[in-house]
């Protein structure tokens, strides 16, 4: 989860549920539901390689294998979902379940077009936008596209991550990566238009004085 400060509406009595937490459990969450993976292989690729469980301590891990949530209505008060609408085969019913079970309030986050078309991961199977000015999730499955065309990029930058370059991503989380609360349900639709998903290029941050100097004496540097 890259904007954890943005989870600010959990009331001291809601009770949280947090879907796909992998290694990084929210501290807030009541309990979790997990993914059942069919093999260590599945769960290492759907997880970027990691295969640690989180520390959940006593609280509930509920695991399903797609479909109906296996809670009731409103059953909780929330609901957390970070970086796994884009590894669901139907984003818009997975959204139906996370409105039916936490009273349509909770918190969402996925990567953007701008981070899949560097890094090209297998498992996401969309690219996801939320349109602010119309409170609509929009959403493009990647087989509509050409986007298996550059895999041999894809792969170029996926192993400067394993190096360690992760530097552009940390530094512009907003040109990213999108997360946001929401206190009702909202529309999920598909659409055709890659521009409509695209963040606009004020999110990209200014790089301050003091980094541009670390970077200039780095590049001098080699290092």
């Amino acid at each position: 989860m890259f904007f954890a400060d943005k989870i600010r509406s959990i009331g001291p009595n809601d009770r949280v549920l947090e879907v796909g937490p992998g290694a990084t459990p929210h501290p807030r969450s009541n309990a979790f539901l997990e993914l059942e993976y069919l093999s260590l292989e599945e769960k290492r690729l759907q997880r970027g390689g990691g295969l640690a469980d989180g520390n959940f301590g006593d609280r509930p891990v509920f695991h399903y294998t797609g479909g109906m949530f296996p809670f009731g209505d409103g059953e909780f008060n929330y609901v957390i979902c970070s970086h796994v609408i884009e590894h669901v085969n139907e984003p818009a019913a997975f959204m139906r379940e996370v409105f039916r079970v936490g009273n349509g309030r909770g918190y969402l986050e996925y990567p953007m077009i701008t981070y899949e078309y560097m890094y090209g991961f297998a498992v996401h199977q969309h690219f996801l936008k939320f349109d602010h000015s119309r409170g609509v999730l929009q959403f493009l499955p990647k087989v509509a596209t050409n986007f298996h065309e550059f895999a041999p990029v894809h792969s170029l930058f996926y192993s400067s991550l394993e190096k360690g370059w992760d530097d552009v991503c940390a530094a512009n989380k907003n040109l990213f990566f999108e997360g946001f609360e929401f206190s009702h349900a909202f529309d999920v639709e598909q659409t055709q238009k890659i521009e409509l998903l695209c963040p606009t290029a004020k999110t990209m941050a200014t790089k301050g004085i003091v980094r541009k100097l670390i970077g200039r004496i780095f590049n001098k540097l080699g290092i």
